[in-house]
């Protein structure tokens, strides 16, 4: 695979859409420049950028991710506080909210090629805190047309 800018929103969508399979989509970033870590940390960086403060509408909150891949889980925690919101790898002390699920999921979930609610209830998508909340706060990220 070729290097691409997962901080892209488009650029991640063609990605997702290319592999069918979470696999094949896993191995894929696993080869491309900067393995999975590097990829995450694009996406991760596009979600900053996407960040709407008002729709926040002031509220702070900690999300922790859990993301696994063949190799092992990458921990991410995203701070949204004073209109901002700041993502480092790592584990949150007390995140308001907790969600765990694949790498190859969380893609298609950004990429809205995953519905959160049928991720949920198939248990591909796990939420330990406040569940209304993550329903809520993704919300708060604009999501290109």
């Amino acid at each position: 695979m070729t290097e691409i800018n997962a901080s892209d929103y488009d650029a991640l969508v063609a990605v997702v859409d290319t592999y069918p399979g979470n696999d094949e989509l896993v191995a894929a970033i696993q080869s491309s420049p900067g393995g999975i870590d590097g990829f995450l940390d694009q996406v991760f960086e596009g979600l900053k950028g996407s960040f709407d403060p008002q729709k926040a509408g002031g509220e702070q909150a900690t999300v922790q991710y859990e993301l696994t891949a063949p190799d092992g889980r990458r921990g991410y925690a995203m701070r949204i506080a004073d209109g901002r919101c700041e993502v480092e790898r790592g584990t949150a002390e007390s995140p308001r909210v907790s969600i765990k699920m694949g790498v190859g999921d969380f893609l298609r979930l950004i990429a809205g090629r995953l519905n959160g609610m049928t991720a949920f209830m198939s248990g591909r998508l796990t939420v330990r805190g406040d569940v209304f909340f993550a329903q809520k706060f993704q919300t708060w990220f604009v999501r290109p047309s």
